[in-house]
């Protein structure tokens, strides 16, 4: 893949100056320090999805219909899509699009947009258009059914249907969770209960804490989900291209614990799981540094790729591409017209790229690990 030009490198390089000097999970930057945050420049950005990616996506994996939407953030100008409009909007729920003009735009959060479980089931469509940032300081999206601020609404919150949340069309860039303690991972999105998918988005130079052995999803990190139903995500570009890539301790793309995902036609490359000495932490380590693209961790769970490329993702530890653990041997790995090539780093492999446990049922399907 070609390497994109300065612009992108630089701004790949301040995510990991943040990181850097931020010192993992909590941390202050030291004395003296200087950090600068670079933008990213989403337009200059690879596209969604992998483009040899061509397996059928059922119908639950595709864009939901957001022709009628319940709000409407700008009135025709990028400048009149506010964050504040944005977050306000998220809270209230329902089907969300965006009036900014014709041309891509992105709005700057200075705070995670949060979803309240009270309110109806959120579809967030930017249209093809829409980035949202998270300025290299601050988560940008944050679903959790447990989490009595954003209200109860049951009694088995770990295991309820909705809120159900969709992001489709959008691009993410420079969410950073590395300061979060109680909810940590997820450097653009956390998710734990109802439902959630993912549809024509882009993740670039998002970042979580960069030491520790469970912390993870430098993109996405997701619990709970109703039933056990599977995470979809279609079309989606994890990194997709040097100087874009996500970082985190562990799950340079997408984290979960207890979670299955279906994953359609994606792309996942310069991703990076940073931490060192793997989970539980081996003595003297920080711990972390597995799955380079994709960790899950968890029991009965079922991870399933199709038509996916996995590629030049790296680790310190395990799964340069994928890190799967069913602790108690029920898991299952599927992979369907899949490509995982060239990824760097790390030891403990079943197949090339990936780590998983023995006792977990792998299934390859006219699919190349290299």
């Amino acid at each position: 893949m070609k390497t994109p030009l300065v612009p992108p490198l630089i701004a790949g390089l301040a995510s990991l100056l943040l990181l850097t000097c931020g010192g993992g999970k909590g941390a202050a930057p030291a004395a003296g320090a200087v950090v600068t945050y670079l933008p990213t420049d989403p337009t200059t950005g690879p596209a969604a999805g992998n483009p040899d990616g061509k397996y059928p996506v059922p119908a639950e994996a595709l864009a939901q219909d957001v022709s009628r939407p319940d709000q409407v953030i700008g009135t025709g100008t990028p400048g009149s899509c506010t964050p504040e409009a944005f977050i306000a909007a998220v809270a209230q729920g329902g089907k969300i699009t965006f009036n900014g003009g014709t041309k891509p735009f992105t709005i700057t959060l200075p705070r995670p947009a949060k979803v309240f479980n009270n309110k109806p089931d959120v579809v967030i469509d930017g249209g093809g258009l829409v980035t949202l940032s998270g300025g290299g300081r601050t988560r940008i999206l944050y679903m959790n059914t447990c989490d009595p601020d954003q209200v109860w609404t049951t009694s088995h919150c770990q295991d309820q249907e909705h809120p159900q949340l969709t992001v489709q069309n959008l691009t993410f860039i420079d969410g950073n969770s590395a300061s979060e303690t109680q909810y940590d991972g997820g450097g653009a999105i956390w998710v734990r209960g109802g439902r959630f998918r993912v549809v024509n988005c882009r993740f670039f130079n998002n970042v979580c804490a960069s030491l520790g052995p469970d912390v993870g999803g430098a993109a996405i990190r997701v619990f709970d989900q109703y039933q056990d139903l599977p995470v979809y995500v279609a079309h989606s570009t994890f990194g997709g291209a040097d100087g874009y890539g996500n970082q985190g301790a562990n799950g340079g793309g997408i984290s979960s614990i207890g979670v299955s995902w279906s994953i359609y036609n994606s792309l996942f490359s310069f991703n990076r799981a940073l931490g060192n000495g793997g989970n539980p932490a081996a003595p003297g380590t920080p711990g972390g540094g597995s799955g380079g693209a994709i960790y899950n961790d968890g029991n009965t769970m079922r991870l399933a790729i199709f038509g996916t490329l996995i590629e030049e993702n790296q680790v310190n530890a395990h799964g340069s591409a994928i890190f799967f653990v069913s602790n108690d041997g029920t898991g299952t790995v599927h992979i369907e017209d899949s490509v995982l090539r060239r990824n760097l780093g790390g030891s403990w492999y079943a197949r090339p790229g990936l780590s998983m446990d023995s006792g977990s049922r792998l299934e390859i399907v006219n699919s190349i690990l290299q």
